[in-house]
């Protein structure tokens, strides 16, 4: 039975910050298939075309067959555990700084013996388990097994809590507070545990809607922050920048129009302001505080969010200097994923379809709920995944992006759906 972890002491300020190690991070071309899969929640094997055997490890050819003509296909996972051993010693830094760490060996239902790490929970073999891949702090996939049943605090278990980005405990940054889906967020936060939650208001003269209700929780602040501000962004980054866990950024500028829908530029630099450039800012400014805490204790720093939009995909000309803005901010955020990557800070990219606020009022349902999209990044934060497409909207999209993208991309023209 995994027992709950304890709300840490406040650090002591003397004491030197641990530095963040990695487990081994060296993948084959052909293995990041499988790290493609964990990045989006899915436990992912090759499977010959011709004979159907699974592969594992990942191949070039078949093991049985020798055909090259390998897919990788979701598995359930579902197997039984053969042996088990525990390591009390290990010569890579990653693994030394967390002795002790259980390792098994499953066989699965599906045909493939793996070497998985092993959760808190699962009882000696022979014992039926389930097995699924997860991203560790390097950001490669590995094989983690499962109970077939869990208990309460699966989440609090040493080793799955290194592999993921759960709030309990945790201090966040939400970076717009005025709009329902960042109220929306807060309260997920706090709900999901977090300890402490600061809430950007970009101008706090304005009383919006809902947000007098959230600052009335004992567990959140509300701070000045304008993204199109660099002064904003550095001053809060100097207030609280060592104490942040994750920063969830929210803040973004949306105007329903093409190229020809509105004359001059105006708008579309605003969307790029807060959408690309305030994405930017804040990632300098936050950015190396994160990095440098990324192995601070049970509650390190350990997540940065970004809400992108499926439409930074491929456009949609109803939407289209916003599309624009999100495609800009995508390459962003892939280029921040890569700079964090070495410290082990998780950045997940959320891409939702249209949400129902006032900038999708013309478009029919469905239609994304602040709160269903709240759900959804606390559920990447606590699954450790990298990619997000929350509502049927955006999945359909990113399932004809994937299949076609010029054909999506006709067909959003054509349609404009």
């Amino acid at each position: 039975m995994t027992l709950p972890i304890q709300r840490p002491d406040r650090k002591n300020p003397v004491t030197a910050t641990r530095q963040s190690n990695l487990p081994p991070a060296e993948r084959g071309r052909v293995a990041l298939g499988m790290t493609a899969g964990a990045a989006r929640g899915v436990f992912e094997l090759q499977v010959c075309t011709d004979c159907g055997c699974v592969q594992y490890p990942p191949r070039e050819a078949c093991g049985q067959c020798l055909s090259v003509d390998l897919k990788w296909q979701a598995q359930n996972g579902a197997g039984n555990l053969l042996s088990s051993t525990t390591l009390h010693h290990s010569n890579d830094l990653y693994f030394r700084d967390r002795l002790p760490w259980r390792l098994g060996l499953v066989q699965l239902d599906a045909g493939p013996t793996v070497m998985t790490h092993l959760h808190g929970e699962v009882g000696q073999a022979p014992v039926r388990v389930q097995v699924g891949a997860r991203l560790d702090r390097a950001g490669q996939a590995v094989l983690i097994t499962y109970p077939e049943q869990g208990g309460t605090h699966m989440a609090d278990d040493k080793m799955l809590r290194e592999m993921t980005s759960d709030p309990k405990y945790r201090k966040a940054l939400v970076t717009d507070g005025k709009t329902a889906l960042g109220q929306a967020i807060v309260k997920a936060l706090i709900l999901a545990g977090a300890d402490t939650v600061w809430v950007g208001q970009s101008e706090p003269w304005k009383q919006a809607d809902g947000l007098l209700e959230i600052a009335s929780m004992p567990q959140v602040f509300l701070v000045p922050l304008d993204l199109t501000d660099g002064r904003s962004v550095t001053e809060l980054a100097g207030e609280i920048g060592g104490k942040v866990d994750m920063v969830i950024n929210n803040a973004e500028m949306h105007r329903n129009h093409g190229i020809a829908g509105r004359r001059g530029t105006d708008s579309a630099k605003a969307e790029m302001e807060i959408n690309y450039f305030g994405l930017l800012r804040l990632a300098q400014a936050f950015g190396p505080a994160l990095a440098a805490r990324a192995a601070d204790g049970t509650t390190h720093a350990t997540a940065w969010v970004n809400l992108l939009s499926i439409y930074a995909l491929s456009n949609f000309p109803a939407h289209g200097t916003f599309s624009a803005s999100k495609a800009a901010a995508y390459s962003l955020a892939q280029c921040l994923r890569a700079e964090m990557q070495p410290s082990g800070i998780r950045v997940i990219n959320v891409f939702p379809g249209p949400i129902d606020d006032e900038w999708n009022q013309q478009i029919a349902p469905p239609k994304l709920s602040p709160e269903s999209l709240a759900a959804a990044i606390i559920k990447a934060l606590r699954d450790g995944v990298e990619d997000v497409y929350p509502g049927d909207i955006a999945q359909e999209w990113l399932q004809r992006w994937r299949d076609n993208p010029k054909v999506l991309e006709r067909e959003i023209s054509k349609n404009g759906a």
